[in-house]
């Protein structure tokens, strides 16, 4: 693996960069506070490209490769995970996943209109009772005639009160053994201004207070056959493909949250004087500093190690998991240690050290919750499932 950026990437990465300077972190404090990132960054992200990262250019996409989209969700994630949340839904969930398994059709419909950040998508796989265990979701999808009538709940949806499309996983399947579990489930593009789709936001939630999410509910939402995404039956295999390239997106915003961390707690670390001198004179504030300098390194390696195995075309899932465990505990560690150095003052949101810890604790538990992953990982290792 050559760790040499080419000049592509580093262009890309510059630009992600001074787009995060000028267009979210000035901002990022007041939408945590008001709890609404403003919608207009959508337009602006579309603009520079970055909701067609991947996405071949006769779709409307931008091109680039998966280390290049790393490289700006990890920019983006040092501005405001809750715009990194935008991008990685809407494109690295949903576009990329009509770009896999979709249809010419779907793929012309859809794809311009979400790179262009005309429309802007969910992916509905969470429910009230099935979160981790999502083999075993209860929305239903049902065949009526050409069409198929869905009815159900899907919860904690990113985005899911602004998109104009749900990527949603119901279950198709009968009650024979073969049917059930993940052999049961469909997925389907579902436009959200049909009858009977109706959703919620949620509000007061701990961290990424900015990012639209929400409930979303069913009631025998007509959708036809043509949008049906892969087989059916064969939507559990969607969504885990989604989210083995999802949660590297969540590792490379981890890294952001983490580096964002390190960048504040040096430079309050150089101004704040205790003892006649600057903090960062104290042996035990530099180890600190170290501590979220190291993961930061770490994170980041293993995040491209995942970007370079999907562009190889190598088997990716386990070391997707093992980036998102690492990347997101190590984005809590580097909040929590960038906070001890800032004392009291890293507790009032006139500094963003707070933000930082609020958005990063939720990393470990969307996407796979960290004990998830290590049972992903453990599996891997020895072959066994662990109860």
């Amino acid at each position: 693996m050559n760790l040499e950026l080419s000049e592509e990437q580093s262009a890309v990465r510059d630009l992600a960069a001074s787009f995060t300077d000028r267009e979210i972190v000035p901002y990022a404090a007041e939408w945590d506070r008001v709890e609404s990132v403003d919608r207009a960054i959508i337009g602006k992200l579309a603009k520079v490209g970055f909701l067609g990262l991947t996405i071949p250019e006769e779709y409307g996409g931008s091109g680039g490769d998966h280390l290049a989209y790393c490289l700006v969700l990890e920019e983006l994630g040092r501005g405001d995970s809750a715009v990194r949340g935008i991008v990685s839904v809407s494109l690295g969930l949903v576009g990329k996943s009509i770009n896999s398994f979709g249809t010419e059709e779907q793929k012309r419909h859809w794809l311009p209109r979400l790179t262009s950040g005309e429309a802007l998508a969910c992916f509905a796989l969470t429910e009230p009772g099935t979160g981790s265990d999502a083999a075993n979701l209860t929305t239903r999808a049902v065949r009526d005639g050409e069409d198929w009538l869905i009815s159900g709940a899907k919860m904690f949806i990113t985005n899911g009160t602004w998109a104009d499309v749900a990527l949603v996983f119901a279950r198709t399947g009968g009650s024979e053994p073969e049917q059930q579990g993940h052999r049961g489930i469909t997925a389907f593009l579902v436009p959200t201004d049909l009858p009977g789709f109706t959703r919620t936001e949620i509000h007061g939630k701990l961290g990424l207070r900015g990012q639209a999410t929400a409930e979303l509910s069913f009631e025998d939402v007509r959708v036809p056959d043509g949008a049906r995404l892969g087989e059916v039956g064969k939507g559990f295999t969607v969504a885990m493909a989604a989210l083995a390239k999802g949660r590297m997106s969540v590792a490379a915003g981890c890294v952001g949250i983490a580096r964002a961390c390190l960048e504040a707690a040096v430079r309050y670390a150089g101004e704040r004087e205790q003892f006649g001198r600057p903090i960062a004179s104290h042996q035990l504030v530099q180890q600190l500093l170290a501590g979220i300098a190291v993961d930061v390194e770490a994170a980041r390696l293993l995040t491209w190690k995942v970007a370079d195995h999907i562009e190889r075309g190598l088997p990716f899932a386990t070391e997707s998991s093992i980036a998102k465990l690492h990347a997101s505990e190590a984005a809590v560690r580097a909040a929590n240690n960038a906070l001890q150095v800032f004392g009291g003052y890293g507790f009032i949101d006139e500094y963003p050290v707070g933000k930082y810890l609020r958005d990063a604790r939720v990393m470990t538990l969307y996407e796979g919750t960290s004990q998830i992953h290590e049972l992903l990982i453990g599996r891997a290792l020895t072959g066994v499932n662990a109860f």
